[in-house]
């Protein structure tokens, strides 16, 4: 007789407006379903800068954030901002993961650590990276991989300062982005920011780049489930969703 895996509840809080309704989607597109609790938190400036990115992940918004999830019900949570959580460096990470695990009582993550343990998850030893962000940015997240002998062969920097401006982007240019930048040298590519839509398309990008592609909307929610102990193998989300460790 098959075990039934309860329907996992997962916490996600979100910077501001751009591709949230990954979150959901990815919900739904998980058997079971998860019950998806996403709480925006706020900020000073939308603008792909180290200071305004500190800012946004600062304790203050992160525990204010975290009071909206309160009594939820919660299995996990997850502060769903790649660079404002990088940028902060490892003991930055710590106190953000430690605010919010003290906050609410669960087990909590950042997308950085997130993409950290999907890198290891999939037997990736070197990696390229399609980053959204200005070129200083996406090199703090190399600082960042560097920490867990990640060999970064490729980082490609599109220079987009706004959050608001990278969730406009379609799928035919996220595709395109995809492929420019899917080194021969690389056993998988990263696309790090949370604002970029990718959770529908996710089969398509890496059937376009013909290796594996972690998005950061997509490890979030991986990370999410692993925490909370119901991560099981999905379709449609890509490779690191196939085989579970």
């Amino acid at each position: 007789m098959s075990r039934t895996v309860p329907s996992p509840r997962l916490g996600f809080l979100y910077p501001g407006h751009a591709a949230e309704d990954d979150y959901p989607l990815l919900g739904r597109m998980i058997d079971p379903p998860a019950e998806v609790h996403l709480v925006h938190t706020g900020f000073l400036e939308d603008t792909h800068t180290v200071e305004a990115l500190s800012e946004m992940g600062s304790l203050p918004r992160l525990q204010k954030g975290a009071e909206a999830l309160a009594d939820s019900g919660i299995e996990s949570v997850l502060w769903t901002s790649t660079s404002a959580s990088f940028v902060l460096g490892l003991d930055g990470i710590r106190q953000q993961i430690d605010a919010l695990e003290k906050a609410l009582g669960v087990p909590a993550s950042t997308t950085a650590m997130a993409f950290a343990r999907a890198i290891t998850a999939i037997n990736a030893n070197s990696v390229a990276i399609a980053a959204t962000y200005p070129e200083d940015v996406a090199q703090r997240f190399c600082q960042f991989l560097d920490h867990f002998d990640i060999n970064v062969v490729h980082v490609s920097s599109r220079g987009i300062v706004t959050a608001a401006e990278v969730g406009e982007l379609e799928k035919d240019d996220v595709i395109e982005f995809a492929v420019a930048n899917s080194h021969n040298d690389a056993d998988a590519l990263l696309i790090p920011d949370t604002a970029l839509h990718s959770a529908a398309w996710l089969p398509d990008i890496e059937s376009a780049t013909g290796k594996p592609v972690l998005t950061a909307n997509q490890v979030s929610f991986w990370e999410a489930l692993r925490l909370c102990g119901k991560l099981t193998p999905q379709r449609g989300l890509g490779r690191l969703f196939e085989e579970i460790p």
